[in-house]
């Protein structure tokens, strides 16, 4: 079974990564360095995953704007 979680963008998965980790400090949520999420709360986790879809979907709606203007 394959992942549906792909993207479609391969190259962008080093900013998703970036984004991941400055919405985290933000929100002051610590990373686990070894990358094992199992410790970490799923209230955490969905803060940190309900923050960067806000900030994308507003970086898209900006992007959005600016070709209609």
């Amino acid at each position: 079974m394959s992942s549906s979680n792909t993207l479609v963008v391969p190259q962008a998965n080093a900013a998703l990564d970036q984004l991941k980790y400055e919405v985290a400090q933000e929100l002051g949520i610590a990373i686990p360095q070894d990358g094992y999420y199992g410790n970490m709360t799923s209230r955490d986790t969905g803060s940190i995953g309900g923050s960067i879809t806000r900030r994308l979907v507003q970086i898209a709606e900006q992007s959005l704007a600016g070709q209609f203007k």
